[in-house]
């Protein structure tokens, strides 16, 4: 038995409290372990607070620490330091329970009669130990005005009295370091500008803070950014670069969040390495953001992307990148900066400050409940924040001594692990994973799902998943790697656990390797070998389209490899008449093995001498090709019927996705009167035998065919409609039939599409909420030149409308600085795009010029110091030497102030050059700049 239970089963037995000391001094007498007074009397203290949780306001519990403080069972100093930190949890947000708290602490330090630093606070307290007091006393401040009152309970009276008490206690600061220092700083500033205050206790806080200014000083602030400069060379400007609203905003780190997770898998997104530590770190630099403010913008930034989803799969998503991703980055990040920077930054210090702003938050956190509490069985689950803080704890983020302040249940936070099962089952993770993965079962899918729930052992999974796949990979082990890529279509995200902690197109270029090694000429039963070769093919179609690979190159083993003859390029024929001589050969034999009276079926020796890229390559010309030499009368549907077949088995069903593609193309050009066409897709999309992956791939294919029909009113005999939508609905899901279903019927042109992204992330950045634009899409639709004209225009009509530009500007500079894979922007914005925008503006009326120069300059200025910060950061963490946007920074420098210079009469250039060439920050960054003053 232990303290807390003692405590637990006296009051749920109604024990009284002169009764309850008396058991506990008991207790303690005949426990044998050693601890300190202080431990002990936390633990009784903690006991008590922990029921309160459970029993808001509870006269009994009151009693019972009020007897325990008065008894000096609990001293008043501990007893304060175990409230507050419990008073950080949400769960005793009570205003009852923390006004009759504060009470009980002021009643007995009133009657002492002694100062507060020798009843509230110990005398012995370190500085540090009574500035963490005197945080926690803030916070609760802070819960005090946000918690509903009662007429009967003033909290925000009693935690007014308490924090005044306390602040008597603070000694000399001048030992303080500076990062602790504006920690302090940042909290009160907050406290004294927001809230309303008694006026003893605001003149208390404003000498407070006035102290904390002092030990800051200007010169620890020019300190911090000298350093910055002299380790990229540059100079950031703070007011003039990132605005004065700015250590509010959370655009910035939203954009970089969203393109991290939205993109994961892929290259810069939250599995490629450290690549998304490059944008952190370059975001870092140009912001000019304390630590504090820098992590506090970042937390807030991905809660606030969590709330904002629409869908539960989404919030699981983002939980998955918070939980088991995020705290992996910021230990990388934190290594770089500590490299490339001098600077002496406490970052736990700094993450606590903003873990502790977060944790005001309630309206988010609430948000955020509510979108992970939809999903079936999470109301037992222990709140995002607690799973937050547990995993930052684990990576040595943050202290055990913060955790608690934080959430005071962090110490009994426990999560069943990966580890922890496999030991359960008395085996090592590597063989509980490969254990798992051969059983194939619904028990499998099940505790796939459970993995997917439980983020913390994601980076464990990961690692020992692709170290068996490497393992299959290069032992040519085809049976191992088959099912394993079998059990990761079992469940909807378990490619999801593997994206966010790995890049998947190196998965991609080790299968792509692994097909083009493995030879089936020498396997014994080569109809099951292709078969299990099948469902590798499967696996690279699903991710390649995923992952948005198909235009990729890969390199293996010093050979360059193309992965597109997985998927079909549907403006390619595909008759018979089309096949390549190279192909004609295993297409002439297959056609006669699958549609030829006299077959006796696929026999292992043709297996054996077609290339399984050549029947991917073929299958959708021997289908359509049937179907029309049956139209012809050539085949008698009977033996289209039975080759129809053989595509259905497993030996063949792995190629129908590029089958099935064309298929429906080809009834789209007959204007949708192609009964047998119909009648063939019909079979294959029905069939029990038809692969999952098959039809999830293939199903918009599918159902844009089906709208089209039902549109037009066609029936057939050969193709009912309403079976075929219902098939494939239950295999993308409502939620995603449904989506797919509306964009068929949506009258808006696709190529309005950048225009209306832009606008969408525009309305979200104007209202305060974390925006997303999906670049490289925009530039599929639009070229590049057109995309950045269309994106000024909206920064134009959005600038006008009123209000702070701060969002629109850090929108603008996150499109030009965020690397792509596609065409780089920043270079064709200063090379063309600018030129042609001074023109313009210089043609507009006097009011337009003036307001349009203003905005133009300050995309312009913060542009440049932006785009430098991500190469340095690109060099620091990936060691890139080449240029991150496509040029260096410097050279765009000179082309500028060179088309500036040969532009001296023109209205816009002017603004610029006289403003570029006054601004410190640009100047020091680019000294080129000087030239336009002359």
């Amino acid at each position: 038995m232990s303290i807390v239970e003692l405590t637990r089963n006296c009051f749920q037995s109604g024990v009284s409290a002169s009764s309850w000391v008396g058991l506990c001094k008991l207790f303690l007498e005949e426990d044998v372990t050693v601890q300190s007074q202080e431990t002990i009397e936390s633990e009784i203290s903690n006991s008590v607070l922990l029921l309160f949780r459970s029993y808001p306001g509870d006269p009994d519990l009151h009693g019972y620490l009020k007897y325990a403080v008065q008894n000096k069972m609990v001293s008043l100093a501990v007893f304060v330091a175990t409230l507050l930190q419990a008073a950080r949890s949400s769960k005793l947000h009570n205003a009852a329970t923390l006004d009759m708290l504060c009470r009980i602490a002021l009643d007995a330090h009133y009657a002492s009669g002694l100062p507060a630093i020798g009843s509230l606070v110990a005398a012995e307290d370190s500085l540090m130990d009574i500035l963490s007091i005197v945080q926690d006393a803030l916070a609760l401040l802070r819960t005090a005005h946000s918690v509903r009152m009662t007429h009967f309970h003033q909290l925000t009276t009693s935690a007014s009295e308490l924090v005044v008490a306390l602040l008597t206690c603070i000694p000399d600061l001048s030992q303080l370091p500076t990062g602790q220092a504006m920690v302090h700083f940042a909290d009160v500033n907050d406290l004294l500008q927001n809230f309303r205050l008694t006026p003893e206790l605001r003149q208390l806080l404003e000498t407070f803070f006035f102290s904390l200014s002092l030990v800051i000083g200007d010169e620890a602030k020019s300190t911090r950014e000298a350093q910055m400069i002299q380790t990229v060379p540059m100079v950031r400007g703070k007011g003039e670069l990132v605005g004065m609203g700015s250590n509010t905003d959370i655009v910035t780190l939203s954009l970089i969040l969203n393109h991290i997770v939205t993109f994961r898998g892929c290259e810069s997104g939250a599995g490629d390495g450290d690549y998304p530590v490059a944008l952190i770190l370059g975001t870092f630099r140009w912001t000019s953001w304390t630590p504090v403010v820098f992590y506090t913008q970042l937390v807030l930034s991905a809660f606030s992307c969590l709330a904002q989803c629409s869908s539960v799969d989404a919030g699981l998503i983002w939980k998955a990148f918070m939980v088991g991703r995020l705290p992996r980055l910021l230990v990388s990040f934190q290594k770089h900066v500590n490299t490339e920077s001098n600077a002496d930054t406490d970052w736990k210090i700094a993450l606590q400050g903003a873990l502790s702003n977060l944790l005001r938050r309630n309206d988010l956190l609430t948000s955020c409940h509510k979108v992970l509490s939809e999903m079936e069985g999470t109301e037992g689950q222990r709140p995002l924040t607690c799973s937050f803080i547990h995993q930052l704890l684990s990576y040595g983020l943050v202290d055990q001594r913060i955790a608690v302040g934080l959430d005071s249940g962090i110490s009994n936070y426990s999560v069943p692990s990966l580890q922890s099962e496999a030991e359960d089952s008395g085996q090592t993770p590597e063989s509980f994973i490969e254990w798992k993965i051969n059983r194939d079962t619904e028990e499998t899918e099940q505790w796939l799902e459970k993995l997917w729930r439980n983020p913390g052992s994601h980076a464990l999974f990961t690692e020992l998943l692709l170290k068996k796949l490497s393992t299959c990979i290069s032992q040519l082990d085809l049976e191992s790697l088959s099912q394993c890529c079998k059990v990761l279509h079992l469940s909807n995200h378990a490619v999801d656990i593997l994206a966010l902690h790995t890049n998947i197109a190196n998965l991609v270029s080790q299968l792509l390797g692994f097909l083009e090694e493995y030879n089936c000429e020498t396997v014994g039963d080569p109809q099951s070998a292709i078969s299990l070769l099948g469902m590798i093919v499967l696996f690279l179609q699903s991710n390649v389209t995923r992952f948005n690979l198909q235009q990729s190159t890969f390199i293996v083993k010093n050979r360059t490899l193309s992965c597109e003859y997985l998927l079909p390029n549907l403006s390619q024929a595909v008759a018979y008449d089309k096949v390549s001589p190279e192909d004609a050969t295993a297409f002439n034999a297959w056609f006669k093995t699958l549609f030829d009276n006299s077959s006796e079926g696929i026999d292992d020796t043709i297996l054996r001498c077609t290339n399984p890229k050549t029947l991917l390559r073929i299958s959708p010309a021997l289908l359509l090709h049937a179907i029309k030499m049956t139209s012809e009368g050539k085949i008698e549907s009977d033996i289209l019927n039975n080759g129809v077949m053989y595509f259905i088995d497993p030996v063949l069903n792995w190629t129908l996705v590029n089958a099935i593609k064309y298929l429906t193309l080809e009834i789209q050009q007959r204007v949708l009167n192609a009964p047998m066409h119909l009648e063939v897709l019909q079979t294959i999309v029905t069939s029990a035998s038809c692969p999952r992956p098959v039809l999830l791939l293939c199903g918009p294919y599918v159902l844009s065919l089906v709208a089209q029909r039902k549109k037009e009113n066609l029936l057939s005999a050969t193709f009912d409609n309403e079976e075929v939508q219902q098939v494939i609905g239950e295999i993308l899901g409502p939620k995603q039939a449904g989506h797919i279903n509306a964009l068929l019927q949506t009258s808006r042109s696709w190529q309005d599409q950048p225009r209306q992204a832009i606008q969408d992330a525009l309305t979200l950045a104007r209202t305060g909420k974390g925006p997303f634009i999906d670049i490289e899409h925009c530039l599929k639709v639009a070229s590049p030149s057109r995309f950045l004209q269309l994106l000024w225009s909206q920064l134009v009509i959005s600038a006008g409308l009123g209000g702070p530009i701060e969002g629109i500007k850090r929108l603008a500079i996150h499109v030009l600085t965020m690397p792509q894979p596609g065409p780089p922007l920043l270079p064709i914005f200063i090379n063309t795009v600018l030129p042609s925008l001074i023109t313009f503006i210089d043609g507009q009326q006097s009011s337009e010029q003036t307001t349009q120069a203003d905005l133009l300059y300050s995309i312009v200025s913060s542009l440049f110091t932006a785009a430098v910060s991500m190469e340095v950061a690109m060099r620091t963490v990936m060691g890139h030497q080449a240029p991150a946007l496509g040029q260096h920074s410097s050279v765009l420098a000179r082309r500028l102030v060179t088309d500036l210079c040969s532009h001296k009469f023109s209205y816009t250039s002017t603004i610029l050059s006289q403003r570029l060439s006054a601004s410190p920050p640009c100047v020091a960054n680019f000294p080129i700049f000087m030239e336009l003053s002359v």
